[in-house]
C-alpha cells in the first residue's frame, strides 16, 4: 500500500511535466490514462483504511478512512474530467492552439496532482502547503482564456483566497502554540501528534483556530460569506476546470476543516464545532437557494449550487450524530459525481449552442439526444431526487438531524433545498425541455442547432457519472459503506 501512496503523488506531477511538452493528441491519452491509473490506486486503499488501518510513508505521507473518503472523490473526479476534456477541447490547428493545449492539459493535470496530496500528507503544516498549490494552479487555469472576464474572475480569485489562506495559516500556528503546551518548543504537526494530546490543549487556543480555520479554508470550501469569488470563477473558467472547482476542490477544503474539527472535539467537547457548522451551513444554503431562483448564467446557476451543497455538509456536520455524518461523507461523493456530470452537460450545451445564457437556449434535448437527458438526470440527482445518491445522502443528513433532537434545523435543511429545487428545475424545464420560443426574451433565442453529440467522450464521462451517482443511491459497495463506517468514528462520532 505505501507504493500505491506514493504512486499517487508521482504518477499525476509527472504526466503534468510531460504534457507540457508532448503533442496535444499524446496528452489527452496520457491525460486520460493517469486519471483513470489515480482512480484504480486510490480504490486500492479502500479496504485497508475501512480495516482500520492507518498507512504512511515515512513522515510526509499518510493516509486513514476519512483521506480516502476525499481521495476517491478526488481521483474519479479527475479521471471523467479528463475523458470530457477529450471531447471538450476544440483547438486550432496551429501554434497557439498547440501552445494553449499543452499549457492546458499540464495546468489540469497539475492541479489534479496538488489536490489529490491535500488527503494525502501528513500533518496540518503540509496541508496548508497543498491547499496554496492548489489555489495557485487553480488561479492560473482560470484565466487561461485571456478574456477580460477571466482575468477578472482569476484576480478576484487570487485576492479573496490569498486572504482566506492567510487566515488559514494562522489557524495553524494557534494550534501549533496549543500543542507545545503539551508537547513544548518543538515537534511536528503530524495529525497522530495533535489527536494525541488534543484532550491537554488550552480551550481558547483551539477554539480560535478552530474558527479561523473554518473562515480562512471555508473561503475556498464556498461558505457564506467569503464565497463571494466562486461564483465568477466557475462562470468563466473553462468547463473541465469548473468541474474540479466544483466538485473536487471546494471538498478537499472542507476535508481541511474537518482535520482541526477532530482536534476540537478532543480539545473542548463537540458543542462549540457543531455551533460554528451550524450558522456557516445556514447562511450558505440560505443565500443559494435565494440566488438559485434568480440565475440565468447556466454556469453561475451550477456555482450557487455548490455554495447549496457545501451549507449541507456543513449543516451534516453540525447536527453530530453517526447517520448525519455518515450522510456527510457519502454527500461528499455523490456531490463529486453529480456535480462533474452537470458541469460536462453544461459544456456540452455551451458547445453547442454558442452561449451560457439560459433565457436564450430552448430545446437541448432535441439538440443533444444523449448528454441532454443526462444533463436533465444530474441535475434532478443535484435537487436529490432517488433513484441518485444525492437522494440517499441527504435523507441520512436529515435522518440525523431528527434523531439528534435538531428538529428545527433539519427542518430549515429541508425547506431551503426544496427552495433551490425549483431554482434548479427552472434551468431544467426551460433550457433543456422547452421547445417554445418566449415571446420576449433578451437578445432573442437562438436557433436549435442540428441534432447530435459534440463528442462521444463527453457522452461517456457523463455516462460514468450517472452510473457512480445511481450505484451510490440504489447499493453503495460494502468496502465503500465499511470505509464512511470508520471514517465516521475517527471524526470522534462514534457508531
Amino acid at each position: 500500500m505505501p507504493a500505491v501512496m506514493v504512486a499517487l503523488v508521482v504518477l499525476p506531477f509527472g504526466v503534468s511535466v510531460a504534457t507540457f511538452f508532448l503533442p496535444v493528441p499524446a496528452s489527452r491519452v496520457l491525460s486520460v490514462l493517469s486519471g483513470i491509473a489515480a482512480f484504480s490506486l486510490s480504490l486500492l486503499l479502500v479496504p485497508a483504511a475501512a480495516d482500520h488501518r492507518q498507512i504512511a510513508v515515512g513522515s510526509f505521507l499518510r493516509v486513514d478512512a476519512l483521506s480516502v473518503v476525499f481521495l476517491v472523490a478526488t481521483a474519479f473526479l479527475y479521471a471523467t474530467t479528463a475523458l470530457f476534456t477529450t471531447g471538450y477541447l476544440a483547438l486550432a490547428d496551429n501554434p497557439a492552439g498547440t501552445r494553449y493545449g499543452r499549457r492546458f492539459y499540464a495546468g489540469l493535470n497539475l492541479f489534479c496532482w496538488a489536490m489529490l496530496a491535500v488527503p494525502l500528507v501528513n500533518g496540518l503544516a503540509l496541508l496548508w502547503v497543498a491547499i496554496e498549490i492548489t489555489t495557485v494552479v487553480s488561479a492560473l487555469l482560470v484565466a487561461i482564456d485571456d478574456t477580460d472576464g477571466a482575468t477578472e474572475a482569476s484576480w478576484k480569485y487570487v485576492l479573496i483566497a490569498s486572504l482566506g489562506l492567510g487566515i488559514a495559516l494562522l489557524a495553524t500556528i494557534i494550534m501549533y502554540y496549543a500543542g507545545t503546551k503539551v508537547f513544548g518548543g518543538s515537534y511536528d504537526l503530524s495529525y497522530a501528534t495533535l489527536l494525541h494530546g488534543a484532550s491537554h490543549f488550552p480551550p481558547g487556543a483551539v477554539r480560535l483556530a478552530f474558527v479561523l480555520a473554518v473562515l480562512g479554508f471555508g473561503t475556498k470550501m464556498g461558505l457564506v460569506p467569503v464565497h463571494t469569488w466562486l461564483p465568477d470563477a466557475h462562470s468563466e473558467a473553462p468547463t473541465p476546470v469548473s468541474a474540479l472547482l466544483s466538485g473536487a476542490l471546494l471538498a478537499i477544503c472542507f476535508y481541511a476543516i474537518l482535520r482541526y474539527f477532530q482536534i476540537t472535539v478532543r480539545a473542548v467537547g463537540p458543542a462549540f464545532p457543531r455551533t460554528v457548522f451550524l450558522i456557516f451551513g445556514l447562511a450558505s444554503l440560505l443565500l443559494a437557494a435565494l440566488y438559485l431562483l434568480s440565475q440565468r448564467d447556466m454556469k453561475r446557476l451550477l456555482a450557487y449550487s455548490s455554495v447549496e451543497h457545501m451549507g449541507i455538509l456543513a449543516i451534516g456536520m453540525s447536527f453530530g450524530v453517526p447517520i448525519a455524518v455518515f450522510g456527510v461523507l457519502l454527500h461528499v461523493l455523490c456531490h463529486a459525481a453529480a456535480k462533474g456530470t452537470a458541469f460536462f452537460g453544461a459544456g456540452s450545451v455551451v458547445r453547442k449552442f454558442g452561449l451560457k445564457d439560459m433565457s436564450r437556449i430552448r430545446g437541448g434535448i432535441g439538440a443533444l439526444p444523449w448528454s441532454g437527458p443526462m444533463l436533465v438526470a444530474a441535475v434532478l440527482a443535484l435537487s436529490a431526487l432517488p433513484p441518485f445518491g444525492i437522494f440517499r445522502s441527504e435523507f441520512l443528513i436529515v435522518s440525523g438531524g431528527l434523531s439528534g433532537s435538531n428538529d428545527a434545523g433539519a427542518a430549515v435543511l429541508v425547506v431551503l433545498v426544496t427552495v433551490a429545487f425549483f431554482g434548479l428545475s427552472w434551468f431544467t424545464t426551460q433550457t433543456m425541455l422547452s421547445a417554445d420560443v418566449p415571446e420576449a426574451s433578451p437578445g432573442g433565442v437562438v436557433a436549435t442547432p442540428d441534432r447530435g453529440e459534440v463528442s462521444v467522450w463527453i457522452v461517456a464521462a457523463m455516462a460514468a457519472g450517472l452510473l457512480g451517482l445511481t450505484i451510490l443511491g440504489v447499493h453503495p459497495p460494502a468496502a465503500l459503506s465499511h470505509l464512511l463506517d470508520r471514517a465516521t468514528t475517527e471524526l470522534g462520532v462514534p457508531r
